[in-house]
């Protein structure tokens, strides 16, 4: 582990590995609409960021595992403190999609 190791997002490949083996688990990606059409992470939701008071739509538990990612890893930090305060306790920041290596679909 480097010095500056703690300057690092977190790594999204292993997020989505660890989003992939959790049952009962959502992956947000909190980007707008548009930049979602150009290209996502396979089963990800869309709930933009300004949006985000909409989630209980989607997830209706408090503890549903909840992964969120979106370009640069900027907006999923702000929404995983946004659905933490909403009262979600199992939110993980993944970062951003700009970083990952896997299957995207358009």
């Amino acid at each position: 582990m480097g010095f500056f190791d703690f300057l690092k997002g977190p790594n999204i490949d292993q997020g989505v590995e660890e989003y992939t083996a959790t049952p009962g688990a959502m992956l947000l990606d909190v980007r707008t609409p548009q930049e979602y059409q150009e290209g996502r992470i396979p089963g990800s939701k869309n709930v933009p960021l300004q949006s985000l008071e909409q989630v209980g739509q989607l997830v209706e538990k408090q503890d549903t595992p909840l992964f969120v990612y979106c370009y640069s890893g900027a907006r999923s930090r702000q929404a995983a403190g946004v659905l933490a305060r909403m009262g979600y306790t199992n939110v993980k920041n993944l970062g951003g999609i700009a970083a990952y290596t896997g299957k995207v679909e358009r």
